[in-house]
């Protein structure tokens, strides 16, 4: 769940909502940043877990899912947190998805949406295609292609950073916004 900008959303537009993050920390914020009032009567929960191992939600119980993940090791969001995906590898990282993946379409509602926001990234300055990997995940677990957004970033607090790391050359400035359907 991040910071927990979805979550804020959702209390905003009167939803209920649940946001799982492995991080502790992200979930101290996130519940830190609800911390307003508004005159909806929406019930948020935050979770501290891991999306491959969703439990305590029944089958078939969730309306919609938005995700946006890490993007494999390219930006470590903890030092050791066990089963923190942004310390794997693309290959690791794949493996612990398509779990999310499957987690996921068991929680979702038949018909109902699930989307996820992921760039893909630069090793050793050849592209991988990270974000249609692990799109297949989302596949392999039996969700159908609803729609393939592809959103542009300029001017990102980072950008600075990676324009070094590239040597400016060719930034990966987009980032793509799946659309599953169970």
């Amino acid at each position: 769940m991040g910071s927990g900008t979805a979550l804020v959303e959702a209390k905003l537009l009167n939803r209920n909502a649940i946001g799982v993050d492995i991080n502790p920390q992200s979930v101290s914020i996130s519940e830190t940043n609800l911390q307003f009032q508004c005159e909806a009567n929406s019930k948020i929960f935050t979770r501290n877990g891991n999306a491959t191992d969703l439990h305590f939600i029944n089958d078939g119980r969730i309306d919609f899912i938005c995700t946006h993940p890490p993007y494999a090791n390219i930006i470590k969001y903890s030092k050791e947190i066990k089963g923190d995906i942004s310390l794997l590898a693309v290959d690791e990282f794949l493996v612990e998805m398509k779990k999310a993946a499957e987690e996921a379409f068991r929680v979702l509602k038949k018909g109902k949406m699930c989307a996820v926001m992921i760039g893909d990234v630069r090793k050793y300055g050849k592209v991988v295609p990270l974000g249609f990997r692990m799109m297949d995940c989302f596949l392999q677990a039996g969700f159908m292609n609803k729609e393939i957004i592809i959103k542009e970033q300029h001017n990102c607090r980072s950008t600075n950073y990676w324009e070094k790391q590239n040597n400016k050359f060719l930034l990966l400035a987009h980032e793509y916004i799946f659309v599953f359907q169970k």
